[in-house]
């Protein structure tokens, strides 16, 4: 079916695993009868030689529907050994089409505009829907090619689960939604000042004479819960007070700001002062400035490069330097070589189940729990998962070997 489709659309890049997917979302959703099914493939299969071909693509296309309706009617049992109470009205063939949704759009959406997953309750009804999607992704896992396809099927899998339990999904996506690096206590005592501006600036406008309703509203409303009128006589001493008072407190909100983040600093030194010394005192010879200027770009990044490491360079040696290495290889004959570091899936089994639930050490936002979660993912089911080009982070084996 691949063959044919690009043989047919030659333009369009797709993948088998893709197309499997959208032909699969096609049956189940019936968005087509079978008469229009039956009229769209004549459409497309070319009119010279329709015969020949259609004796080489009927079997193909036979043993992909068998496969197709394999998948579709792979039963699926939510264990609910644990819990007897998880609601039994849930459908297993709307569960394999929301699943089937999100494998679909997860592929199709850019990694940057991926929703936020977030934190589930680990609650038995949470763990049970968990379980039911296991059987699903066995056929997808099987036939990923790569360990980013991998990832994305483990996403899709975790967002169908968050949308078939109800979870509230961030729409704005993590580039848009990122956390600010700002404390909550720091934004609350900010937005305190700010206020406290702007009342001054209200304040004095109406002692050089503005009356305007809105300024004599605002007025009224700083002083709430005193007994000061403004048809007082000595209304402009209240206002001098109640301006300097309102100062007074900006100034001890400035030092509430420098003195919890004097002490916000500390703590983080002592914490990484016991988890990391190397990196604290490399912070303190050298403060991290950040850029402010343009990112460099593709091509003056692989220029640079290229000129330290891919032109050779004749060197001037002399005597010199043949004493030298004659004296290094003394210095090292003795020296037991190291023994190769191979990361074995246990070794990865073993790092994801130390991890904690809900971090994600990769820039996709999966969380570990969905590492953990989806225990069929075993060893065995991708080792031939290996990166095409360059090795990938311990983060995306983890995705390749599963928990």
């Amino acid at each position: 079916m691949h063959r044919l489709f690009a043989e047919l659309e030659p333009s369009v890049t797709v993948t088998e695993q893709n197309l499997a997917d959208r032909v699969r979302y096609i049956l189940r959703s019936n968005t087509f009868d079978v008469t229009e099914l039956e009229r769209l493939r004549r459409e497309a299969v070319p009119s010279s030689g329709e015969n020949a071909a259609a004796e080489d693509v009927a079997p193909q296309l036979a043993e992909q529907t068998a496969n197709v309706d394999a998948t579709v009617n792979t039963p699926v049992v939510v264990d609910l050994n644990d819990d007897g109470t998880v609601a039994q009205e849930l459908e297993l063939e709307q569960m394999r089409s929301t699943f089937e949704e999100a494998i679909v759009e997860t592929r199709t959406t850019p990694l940057e505009n991926r929703p936020r997953l977030p934190r589930l309750a680990l609650s038995k009804q949470n763990r049970a829907v968990v379980r039911a999607q296991k059987p699903m992704l066995v056929t997808y896992l099987e036939a990923s090619r790569d360990i980013c396809e991998t990832d994305s099927i483990l996403f899709g899998a975790a967002l169908a689960v968050c949308r078939i339990i109800g979870a509230r999904l961030s729409t704005a996506g993590r580039a848009n939604g990122q956390s600010s690096a700002i404390p909550g206590w720091r934004i609350r005592i900010e937005e305190s000042i700010a206020k406290a501006r702007v009342l001054i600036g209200r304040l004095i406008c109406f002692r050089s004479g503005n009356t305007r309703r809105r300024i004599v509203r605002i007025v009224r409303m700083a002083f709430v819960g005193t007994n000061v009128s403004l048809s007082q006589p000595d209304i402009m001493q209240k206002l001098t007070e109640r301006t300097d008072d309102l100062k007074q407190r900006i100034a001890a909100w400035g030092k509430r700001i420098r003195r919890y983040t004097e002490r916000s600093t500390r703590f983080n030194q002592n914490r990484l002062f016991q988890s990391d010394q190397r990196r604290l005192y490399k912070s303190l010879e050298r403060p991290i400035v950040g850029g402010t200027g343009p990112a460099p770009n593709q091509a003056d990044t692989v220029a640079f490069w290229r000129s330290l490491w891919s032109e050779p360079v004749n060197h001037n040696e002399g005597s010199w330097t043949e004493v030298k290495r004659k004296k290094k290889r003394s210095q090292c004959a003795g020296i037991t070589p190291m023994d190769p570091v191979i990361i074995t899936p246990d070794d990865v089994a073993e790092a994801v189940r130390r991890a904690l639930n809900w971090k994600s050490s990769g820039l996709d936002g999966l969380h570990h729990y969905w590492l953990k979660g989806f225990t069929l993912c075993s060893p065995d089911s991708f080792r031939g998962a290996q990166p095409e080009v360059a090795p990938k982070p311990l983060h995306y084996w983890d995705h390749s070997f599963g928990s």
